[in-house]
């Protein structure tokens, strides 16, 4: 699943040697991703109304669904 964010964050982003993600195991078993980009293309990870984060999110907790899994992504500025 990392690497599903890695690709879509560094397609969005117009530095993609910027995107770092790190894997984290948050409360309840619960996966976390924590998605860090450049400054200038927070705006372009999140979208307008933060519809692309909100895509991202669901994608990351449908692929992790299918494992038998839960994730969820975060976006750190």
């Amino acid at each position: 699943m990392k690497e599903l964010i890695e690709m879509v964050a560094k397609i969005l982003v117009e530095n993609p040697d910027e995107v770092q993600i790190e894997e984290k195991q948050g409360e309840d078993g619960v996966i976390v991703y924590e998605l860090r980009v450049s400054e200038s293309d927070l705006g372009r990870v999140i979208g307008r109304e933060g519809r692309i984060a909100k895509a991202m999110r669901t994608l990351i907790r449908s692929a992790a669904a299918r494992k038998g899994l839960k994730a969820t992504l975060e976006i750190i500025d």
